[in-house]
């Protein structure tokens, strides 16, 4: 098969007219997918990549154990850290609404070599996120009702575990059925999960709210946490930020549907922004209300189960089995997001003969108008993820921990080279789309910094996080270290010896040029 090996567009250029099609003709591609997407599509994509009930109902015990109530300070921070991320890829997203966004973008601002390698890390972890995601089916369904526990009574944490890999598989089994028979269909149900999901969000807010028991001053509470230590408390509350941090990342799923959304150049920016707003707000007033609502703010509980806990214990049986059934509804249609947004990047990648056998991985269904080996080979790999749970937990903590540095570091992979970009004077949003102005710097900058920041604070070698339980092992104390050094310097070995004498748009999906 062919390739040809486009001499690109400026980052600073503007496509000529305003077509939806123009910037993915000037990056070298042929319209292929079917844009059917919407505004709400868009902004749902990205609000269920979030997706504020799965991650906090996952993650609310590592905060609170790890922090205590004032753990919750770390939501906002968190948010302005990832919101400095998400404006600049709002100015990319405006000019170029490109399928695998982050390798796109990665691609155009640092070069082939940084592009493949940012969708590159960003791929692997996206195939462990939905594995992860689809985890969150054990913590939840279980405590609607025992019938969910198949294997044994779950009092062992092998039986937990066997549990779990049965649960997520029959998930990513849905996710990539559903996505194989095209985007459609996927919007559709992830429409209408996260419909769900927003008003029983906003119901769960008004109940914890009206049970009310203390003041706000109950976030300053640090249950004691840290005494003793080098860096005290500072050093308990970054590790319990990590909770924060494992949420609100995935905004630039609603730029990485633009070859399928209507004037996703307009868009998409605004459903990025839309998205984490929304899921910062929401999310920050759910955990704000379930630490003032429960009855016992030190009750041992609160650590175990967390807001699971919260919610039946405050809002009683019934309600609280209503809202868990709302959160087994926002870990699937999480689920299906990550899964089309792995499939979306796999599909960029293969189009430009970046991956082996691109030009299978890089076929789209001609019925369901969606690239269909991807779906399956995501949802394979992600169940053979899974499988690792079984009786190595710890081991697949620390993979499912260090899958989200990747995706700071994907992320760092694309706001560094638009930093050089700017200061070189190299880099101009498109007239007329999403512009930052005169704080561009700024803002690219503060991105920077914070994307640095949170990955050292992610992979900082912690046995809490790497090392959990059992036996000390050094491995999995600097696993962050080990795993993507071997992910990233394997994967990057085999395409500089391998792949790169072949890189370049396969000549089925060039752009056809006219004389």
């Amino acid at each position: 098969m062919t390739a040809t090996e486009p001499a690109g567009p400026s980052p600073g250029a503007r496509p000529e007219g305003g077509h939806d099609d123009d910037s993915l003709t000037e990056l070298g591609y042929r319209p292929e997918l079917k844009r059917t997407l919407g505004n709400f599509h868009t902004f749902a994509a990205g609000v269920s990549y979030i997706s504020i009930l799965t991650g906090t109902f996952q993650l609310f015990y590592f905060g609170v154990s790890h922090g205590g109530p004032a753990y919750w300070w770390s939501w906002p921070m968190v948010f302005a850290g990832q919101l400095m991320v998400a404006l600049c890829f709002c100015e990319l997203a405006g000019r170029y609404p490109v399928a695998g966004s982050v390798y796109n973008w990665s691609k155009l601002l640092g070069g082939p070599h940084v592009g493949w390698l940012g969708g590159w890390m960003m791929m692997t972890a996206t195939m462990v996120s939905l594995s992860a995601v689809a985890l969150a089916y054990q913590i939840t369904l279980p405590q609607i009702s025992s019938w969910f526990q198949f294997i044994g009574d779950g009092s062992s944490g092998t039986e937990r575990a066997a549990n779990a890999v049965m649960l997520g598989s029959v998930l990513v089994l849905f996710t990539t059925l559903v996505n194989g028979f095209g985007v459609k269909l996927m919007a559709r149900i992830n429409s209408a999960g996260v419909a769900i999901e927003l008003v029983a969000a906003i119901v769960l807010i008004l109940l914890l709210a009206a049970h009310i028991t203390r003041g706000p001053a109950a976030v300053m509470d640090t249950y004691g946490l840290g005494s003793g230590e080098h860096l005290g408390y500072l050093g308990a509350f970054l590790t319990a930020s990590l909770a924060s941090a494992y949420v609100m990342y995935g905004f630039d799923t609603a730029s990485s549907l633009g070859e399928e959304s209507l004037d996703p150049a307009r868009n998409a920016p605004r459903a990025i922004l839309r998205a984490l707003v929304a899921s910062f707000v929401i999310g920050g007033l759910i955990l704000l209300f379930a630490l003032l609502a429960v009855e016992n703010l030190n009750a041992k509980q609160l650590s175990v189960d967390g807001l699971q806990y919260v919610v039946l214990s405050v809002l009683g049986g019934t309600i609280g089995d209503m809202v868990l059934w709302c959160v087994v509804v926002a870990i699937t249609v999480c689920a299906l997001a990550v899964h089309t947004a792995g499939i979306r990047l796999m599909f960029a990648m293969a189009r430009d003969n970046n991956l082996p056998g691109g030009s299978r991985l890089a076929r789209v269904h001609p019925r369901f108008q969606t690239p269909l080996l991807p779906a399956i080979l995501i949802g394979l790999v992600a169940v053979g993820i899974l499988v690792i749970n079984i009786n190595q937990p710890q081991i697949f903590s620390v993979v499912t921990s260090i899958a989200i540095i990747m995706i700071y570091i994907a992320y760092l992979l694309v706001t560094v080279p638009m930093l050089v970009r700017r200061l070189r004077g190299e880099w101009k949003p498109a007239e007329g789309r999403f512009s930052l102005g005169r704080f561009g710097l700024t803002v690219n900058v503060l991105a920077v910094l914070w994307g640095v920041a949170m990955s050292i604070n992610l992979a900082w070698p912690r046995a809490q996080v790497y090392n959990a339980s059992g036996p000390q092992h050094w491995y999995l104390r600097w696993g962050a270290f080990l795993f993507i050094g071997v992910v990233a310097l394997g994967g990057f070995a085999y395409y500089w010896f391998v792949q790169r004498r072949h890189t370049g748009v396969l000549a089925e999906h060039a752009a056809t040029t006219t004389p």
